[in-house]
């Protein structure tokens, strides 16, 4: 199994931006020295937990920091930036990690951002499939490109200067471009398909429930079958939030107690699923009234705690709920307890995965077969 990071940070209000900034940084150069083999993070423009604000700028601050593992953004929001400049700044920064990088994409979450941004009311999965339509197009095609959509146009044409290297955007440092994923919350996602139908990998996200994590690989291998790909239980990225301890009653506490980074996180996901009407997301059954979504009912589903030999167990567990994934996601939240939030990070590399690549060494490295 593999074992990467993911985090959309949400820090507490109040909390210094640059500790925060700087305590991001330190989990992901962290996850370089232990071994992960990729870490993602995300962003967000309009919102004083989530900081992140530009993650190709966070990113480009690791760039010379890290050596080996793979860098993802976690996801550009798409439609709040111009194709042509999202082009430039993912190429400039696959050249500085020198290949290490995936593009993570999506039409961004965030209402705030879509408002401030001016795309509320337009049809933003449509924006979504233009950029980066209009993206790969930059990349694969020549100055001055002239490409024209519902949203955006893209042209160099009066101010080509060919001779000179105006109006032309460099291509990625791996070509055609750098691996594309994107990360899937909603139930039997169509999304899934379409990015398996074109060579694209997925994220099942951290707070999707397990049940609905395990539609998605049905989906990831119609789109294989379509597309024409061989679909790959080591390419079916599944994200969870752990939260491992040297005993079983501090990772109780990290987890669950008031002033627990993962009770922030929660409550503040709750909140903004449910003023956007999108609670079905935790929903085991459908027909739960909303007021039933309550945090410990998202805490108990949703995050997984305890000492290294539990954490195993119910890694193992979940994946014979969702499907035998292989390459596990490791959510990072706010280390709240500084020496706790990584201490979680070490012990997850050092004592859960050991057990976890015993436990599934007989199960087939190579293709998988759909169920």
């Amino acid at each position: 199994m593999k074992l990467s990071f993911f985090t959309m940070p949400i820090h507490p209000l109040g909390k210094p931006f640059a500790q925060s900034i700087a305590e991001d940084r330190e989990a992901f150069i962290l996850a370089d020295k232990l071994g992960y083999a990729e870490a993602y993070c995300g962003e967000h423009t309009t919102d004083q937990a989530e900081i992140i604000t530009s993650c190709v700028a966070f990113l480009a601050s690791l760039a010379y920091e890290t050596k080996n593992i793979r860098l993802g953004t976690g996801t550009v929001n798409m439609p709040n930036s111009h194709p042509a400049r999202i082009a430039a700044e993912v190429a400039m920064l696959d050249h500085m990690l020198e290949g290490r990088l995936n593009f993570g994409i999506s039409p961004g979450g965030l209402m705030s951002d879509a408002e401030i941004f001016g795309s509320i009311d337009k049809d933003r999965n449509a924006m979504f499939v233009e950029s980066i339509n209009m993206v790969l197009d930059i990349w694969a095609g020549e100055a001055p490109y002239n490409l024209k959509g519902d949203f955006w146009e893209v042209s160099t044409e009066r101010t080509m200067m060919r001779d000179i290297g105006q109006g032309d955007i460099m291509k990625p440092f791996q070509a055609p471009h750098p691996p594309i994923v994107g990360t899937a919350v909603a139930p039997f996602s169509q999304g899934v398909s379409a990015m398996a139908e074109r060579g694209w990998q997925p994220i099942s996200g951290n707070f999707l429930l397990p049940k609905w994590a395990a539609t998605h690989w049905p989906k990831y291998v119609e789109g294989c079958e379509k597309g024409g790909f061989t679909p790959d239980y080591a390419d079916w990225r599944v994200a969870r939030n752990i939260c491992v301890a040297d005993d079983m009653e501090t990772a109780r506490a990290y987890a669950r107690d008031p002033g627990s980074p993962y009770v922030l996180y929660y409550s503040q996901l709750l909140t903004k699923l449910r003023a956007g009407k999108r609670l079905n997301l935790f929903k085991e059954d459908q027909n739960m009234h909303d007021d039933e979504v309550t945090l410990d009912y998202v805490l108990d589903r949703l995050v997984i705690h305890g000492d290294p030999d539990s954490v195993a167990d119910q890694i193992l567990a979940l994946r014979e709920e969702t499907g035998p994934f292989k390459h596990l996601v490791y959510a990072g939240h706010d280390w709240t307890d500084y020496d706790l939030g990584r201490k979680g990070m070490i012990l997850m590399a050092e004592k859960v995965m050991p057990i976890l690549t015993e436990a599934t060494k007989a199960e087939p490295t190579a293709t998988a077969v759909a169920a």
